[in-house]
């Protein structure tokens, strides 16, 4: 990098800062910093679902597997997730979105303490957090790798500098704050995308052009969709895994589905982001698919390729333009990350610890979701310098085994929980497909894995906590039913087709009745 780099990676840093100081303007309580007030346009929050989606591990991680096995990254990533995104955009999206034009709740996971009970909730929500923390730290890492790849700062120093410049523009603009630097984001990325897809093209020429290359033997086997590890039963796994994670069951997405006006609109955002993610993703892998024809990974798993073929292609300029989209996509999902385990902090676990959060005004409450969201940012950070350390391994076993695996056991219930076909799964099945869940993670990872030749496949590692949790949450439904004539109530406002009349809705205050329930006061009047 030079002078001019730095200009540019500066520059983006101080648009971003500025962004949330305008934004600070439009948040005047908790409905604003964690769901935008209802008031976000379906484009914008779709554009915003996008790019949450994304981190800099797409350019480490994923473009090792790219490297390494070729198109199968797109076959067996973002294609997952854009069916799993167009499937849910009729499934989950308009009833996550009534979670807060009807129930009027600001946390995706508030719902289910009358969904479930107090102590489900707070399972999900503390067991949420803690992947979270984990799931962001891996981003942080891949981010600074990537950093000292270009500028030489050590992987602390970069951590420190993504963290701190996230920090302050996600914490005093909130929601809002996170979706508009992420359109900001996405037409840096598209700028920077399409130069380094026009930059490697050109050095086609001698390995066939554009259709001949794959001819190449450096790219043998690199054309098939599924290869190595991430065969068939990986693919499959994989989608069932994105149809939750990306529709709401990593709860950052969620908040985008609640950030419309409607359940309408939060299907179109749906669309969107799917329609995206089907196209964008070939134009940012076609590289990483022929860079052994260009570059030499010095990593044995590739994972520095896409930077060192940046470095060889680009000048300058435009070099510190694309490393500006490497920071884009993983400060889009950190802050969209923190936003929403504020949320969950705040409005779920807080109150359920504390007689004073229960009693918290929306001055007190904006207060302790800033802080919240300041201490999340500081705790994946510290998590982020030991990504490489021998309990957490390289970045994408993190993102690909720990984030995929774990997440099952906790989406299945508060996914699930939306639907009228689930409705007689209650506390006790969801508490137990949670549990269950994590420890067929541990099993399948840790003691089956040392005991098997080989370890256990990687498909099977991700997939199998899920399934656990999927099939005793709707085996224990039908063996001991639990619904109740409030619960079947509380389903029915969320499936219930009627959004003519849906439009923003002011969150209430945290206080609660001494039953506990949520939801159950007038729309618009706060409890």
């Amino acid at each position: 990098m030079n002078s001019l780099d730095w200009a540019v990676l500066i520059g983006y840093f101080g648009v971003m800062i500025a962004i949330g100081v305008w934004s600070h303007k439009r948040v005047d309580n908790v409905s604003d910093f964690f769901t935008a007030g209802g008031k976000m346009p379906w484009w914008l929050s779709g554009i915003s679902h996008h790019m949450s989606g994304y981190s800099a591990v797409m350019f480490t991680g994923y473009a090792g597997i790219a490297y390494t096995y070729g198109v199968t990254s797109f076959v067996t990533w973002s294609f997952p997730i854009a069916l799993g995104i167009a499937i849910g955009s009729k499934l989950f999206a308009p009833r996550i979105n009534r979670l807060r034009s009807r129930l009027h709740v600001a946390s995706p996971l508030e719902y289910l303490k009358n969904r479930y009970n107090l102590k489900t909730q707070q399972a999900l929500a503390w067991s949420g957090m803690l992947l979270k923390i984990v799931d962001v730290g891996a981003k942080w890492a891949a981010i600074a790798t990537l950093l000292s790849v270009f500028t030489g700062v050590s992987l602390n120093q970069g951590i420190l500098i993504t963290g701190a410049i996230t920090a302050v523009y996600c914490t005093i603009g909130g929601l809002w704050a996170d979706a508009l630097t992420e359109l900001g984001q996405f037409i840096i990325q598209l700028i920077a995308g399409i130069a380094m897809f026009v930059a490697v093209v050109g050095k086609l020429g001698p390995h066939g052009g554009f259709f001949g290359v794959w001819d190449e033997p450096a790219l043998q086997g690199h054309g098939k969709p599924l290869v190595g590890p991430y065969g068939t039963v990986f693919l499959l796994a994989f989608l069932f895994i994105k149809l939750f994670e990306y529709n709401g069951g990593m709860l950052n997405q969620a908040q985008r589905y609640m950030a419309t006006g409607s359940a309408r609109e939060a299907t179109r955002s749906a669309r969107l982001s799917a329609v995206l993610w089907l196209v964008w993703p070939v134009v940012l892998f076609f590289p990483m698919w022929v860079s052994p024809l260009l570059v030499h990974a010095q990593k044995p798993d590739g994972s520095d390729s896409y930077g060192l073929m940046t470095e060889q292609l680009l000048p300058h300029g435009l070099l510190g333009l694309v490393i500006v989209g490497f920071f884009s996509h993983t400060m889009a999902m950190c802050s969209s990350d923190a936003n929403a385990i504020a949320a969950v902090f705040t409005r779920d676990v807080a109150p359920a610890l504390s007689e004073k959060a229960r009693q918290w005004n929306e001055h007190k409450g904006l207060i302790a979701a800033r802080l919240t969201t300041v201490v999340f940012l500081g705790l994946s950070m510290a998590v982020a310098t030991q990504v490489n350390s021998p309990t957490f391994k390289d970045i994408i076993t993190v993102v690909i085994k720990w984030v995929a695996g774990l997440m099952g056991p906790i989406a299945i219930p508060m996914m699930l929980g939306l639907l009228r076909a689930f409705r007689k799964s209650g506390p006790t099945a969801a508490l137990t497909s949670w549990a269950a869940g994590l420890l067929a993670f541990w099993l399948v990872n840790y003691p089956i894995n040392w005991s098997v030749e080989g370890g256990v496949p990687l498909e099977y590692q991700v997939s199998i906590p899920l399934a656990v949790s999927l099939v005793l949450y709707i085996l224990i439904g039908y063996v001991k039913p639990e619904d109740t004539p409030e619960r079947d109530a509380l389903i029915e406002r969320i499936n219930t087709d009627d959004d003519g009349s849906a439009g923003a809705a002011a969150v209430p205050a945290q206080a609660e009745p001494q039953d506990g329930t949520v939801g159950t006061q007038p729309p618009g009047r706060p409890s």
